[in-house]
Order: structure tokens, then sequence, then C-alpha cells
């Protein structure tokens, strides 16, 4: 979850990478990063730094500020989970070291999105300065020449990477979009369907999330699904569920009004349709990460090319499927689209109800998204979206696999080591808290996603 820049270490179809999701500036293949590195010496000092990361992020923000008190207007007011993706953040840098790939996908992303916070090439300096006073602290003897010389140049190199893909965004993209809400549902207490008309044309891909921010609480951001495909009119829509003590879901719940403004960062992610593939889809989908895989559908259904869709649309009772009315419809006009809407609570007195209108009614089963994946298999073939709680997740990945999914060919917004091992993990820490409606603990980021 990205909520403020962590300064100092923290997807554009067209392609993903070309809305902002994924890589603006992706190394050869067998490229070698531009300058030497000493990864060893990083590594070895860095580790001083583990030991005890909560005071080193506390004596670095300490520092920073103290140092340079302007920047700490940057950030927002409470530094708790600023501090654990701070030291997130280094983690990641110095285990790539060795991977340039990956150390470039990531510090694009990191350059891309502290455009939002308005962190500028000068800013660099000072957090650079800042860097190296706290891990020579934590590194008491170990601080030798060449291990400050090690921390120079790799520190060196990511804020040119840093600055290099911000500035390319800049050539495109905004910082960020302002946009109204125009509309707002609540089908519960706890969840919000709200519909935003950005104050410029909006592109990005369906499956894609965005960073919002409401004027309640300034520079703090949380990612959102967007819930529909891009559409003539530009408008927006976002599945919200109020967490509690989530001070972004909360406000956009329950204090948000029409004619109210939002600021909305650039669309991220990379859990987007392969447009050039033709095999069958199976979309699984809990509580609000019903959002991303109803874009995806929409996306389909206007493809020249017929794709079978089986959605699987999971939620505890009826008053959470916010998105039937609209799947109801798209299925009318696109019958190779198959939607069953699995219920923990009262899935007899769904089966019971009449269908909305003249669109066809979802089939209703009971038990869970995940539970009944077993009893529309075989799905060997098949393209899979997973998207939802972080145990919903989890869980599919291998009951997928288990009715023949390739695991290549499954998208999920978890990093790969809260899959347990499971296939694909979109290169962020997880929207996918902003695909259950997001919570304020820290999430992973890519994704990506913080929630709340």
């Amino acid at each position: 979850m990205r909520k403020a820049p962590v300064l100092g270490l923290d997807h554009r179809p067209r392609r993903a990478r070309d809305l902002g999701g994924a890589d603006a500036a992706d190394l050869p293949e067998g490229a070698e990063l531009p300058m030497p590195l000493n990864p060893r010496l990083v590594r070895a000092t860095f580790e001083c730094v583990e030991r005890d990361h909560a005071a080193s992020s506390g004596y670095f923000y300490g520092r920073l500020f103290a140092e340079h008190p302007r920047l700490r207007a940057l950030f927002p007011p409470a530094m708790d989970v600023q501090r654990d993706r701070l030291f997130d953040a280094l983690t990641t840098i110095v285990c790539s070291l060795d991977d340039p790939e990956s150390l470039v996908r990531y510090l694009g992303r990191l350059g891309r999105d502290h455009r939002r916070f308005g962190v500028a090439p000068a800013h660099y300096e000072a957090v650079g300065s800042a860097l190296l006073a706290t891990v020579a602290r934590a590194a008491g003897d170990q601080w030798t020449a060449e291990a400050a010389a090690a921390w120079r140049d790799a520190f060196a190199l990511a804020s040119r990477m840093m600055i290099e893909a911000a500035a390319e965004h800049a050539a495109w993209a905004p910082p960020w979009w302002q946009a109204e809400v125009v509309a707002l549902e609540r089908p519960r207490h706890d969840l919000a369907r709200i519909t935003l008309r950005p104050d410029q044309p909006y592109p990005y891909l369906p499956g894609q999330y965005l960073m919002v921010q409401v004027a309640r609480w300034p520079r703090v951001w949380r990612p959102y699904s967007i819930a529909n495909a891009p559409r003539g009119d530009n408008l927006l829509r976002l599945v919200v569920r109020a967490v509690p003590g989530g001070w972004v879901s909360t406000a956009l719940v329950a204090h948000t009004r029409p004619g109210d403004r939002l600021l909305l960062g650039a669309p991220l992610g990379t859990t987007v349709l392969d447009a050039e593939s033709d095999r069958d889809l199976v979309m699984v989908a809990g509580g609000s990460g019903i959002a991303p895989i109803k874009a995806i559908a929409e996306q389909v259904a206007a493809l020249p090319r017929r794709r079978p869709m089986l959605l699987l649309y999971g939620a505890g009772e009826a008053a959470e499927l916010t998105e039937s009315a609209d799947l109801a419809a798209l299925q009318s006009t696109y019958p190779w689209l198959r939607v069953v809407e699995v219920l923990g609570r009262g899935a007899d007195e769904r089966r019971a109800a009449e269908p909305a209108g003249d669109h066809a009614s979802a089939e209703v089963a009971s038990g869970t998204a995940v539970g009944v994946l077993g009893d529309y298999g075989p799905l060997h073939g098949s393209d899979a979206f997973v998207c939802g709680p972080d145990a919903m997740v989890r869980a599919a990945v291998p009951r997928l696999v288990e009715a023949g999914v390739d695991p290549e060919r499954i998208r999920h917004d978890l990093l790969p080591h809260d899959a347990e091992g499971a296939a694909d993990a979109a290169p962020a820490k997880r929207p996918g808290a902003h695909a259950d409606g997001g919570t304020e603990s820290p999430g992973a980021p890519g994704q990506v996603p913080l929630r709340g």
C-alpha cells in the first residue's frame, strides 16, 4: 500500500507498462547495471540495519526531518507504517542488486509513484545523506571506506533510475488527477459504489488499480481497483468496503457525497488480460475483489473473439453482491459469460428471488468461491484471475492448479512469499487489499497493496 513516499529508497496498452502498471525502462536480457556495484558489501552492512530496523527507520526519518524540516510536509501524519515501508523498500532494493531487470522495474515504479507526493530530484541528496548516516550508525565498525563507497554508488544508481523514470512518466501523465464524485450508492452500511469523473482523460487497462486521496486525510493514499473497463464518458467506478479504523475507506463510505473531489494516482498493476490469448477464462472473486474481475469481463465481452468465461463471485450474503445487476446485464448480451454467485448465507433465498428486469439471473451456489471450484472443472487450457482477500487468493491458486490450470496462466496480486510458492504474482504490494476493500495494515507494491 503506498501512502507516502518512501523517499530514499520506497504501470502505460497499449501495454500494462504503457499505462503505468509495469516497467518504464526494461533492460535487455543479459544487460548489466550501468555502473559498478559491490552488492556483497551493501548486503553485509544492511544486515546491521536489519537487526533493529525499527530503530534505524526512526533514526533515518528523525535525521531527515531535523536537517530538512520542510520535507515533513510530504509525509502522512502517522509515520508508523511509513517506517515499515522504508525497510521493506530497502530490503527489496538490496536483494535486487544482482538482478538488474527486477531492480530497474522496482525503481522505475518507485520513481513514478513518488510524483504523487511532490518528490523532486533535489530531494534525493537530502535522502541519500540521511540514509548513509543511518547505515553508518547501524554498521558501527563495519562501516569502512569501502562500505561507504558501495552505498554511495548504490544510492546514486537508485536515485538516477527513479529520477529518470519520473521524468519519462511526466511526459505523458500528470502527478495526479482530480476527480468529481458524480454518483454514490450504499448497498450496505459498510459498502459503497462510487462513480468518479476525472478532470482529464484517465488511460488505464481493465484489471488495474489506482491510489486515492480524500480531502479529509491529506498525503494518505489507499489503493482501489477500478470496477469497469474504459468508457467513452471517462467515468470510473470503485467498490469500497469500510475497514474498521481505516482512514480513507471510512471517509469514502461514510462521509463522501456527490460533488466531492478526490485525488487519483496513475493506474497501477499488471494483473491484466492477455488480449492475444484465445483460452477460456476462469475468474474467482471475493467481496469487492469483483471490481477488477468485472472490468476484465467487460473488456472480453467487447473483443471480436468469443472467449467463454466462468466467473465465481463469492460473498458472505446477497447484499454484498454489489455488481450482480451489471453482471446480469453483461451476461444477457454475452452468452459466453457464466456467472455463479457463491454465498455463505442465504443461497436458497437468493435462488428464489425474481431476476432483475429482463436480465438473465446468475446461478447460485452455497459455500465459498474457492470451495466450489472443483464443481466446475476440469479447467485445462484456461487463463485464470483471482482477486479478493489474501486468504482466499492463497487458497484459490492451488485449487486452480488441481483443476488443471497452468500455474503460469494464473494472475493475482499476492507477492510470491505471500502466495506460499503459488504461481504468478504481480510486482506490487497488494492492492488486493484494495481489492477486498482495503485495510489499514501494511500490505506488500507492486505492490503495490495498504489498505483502508
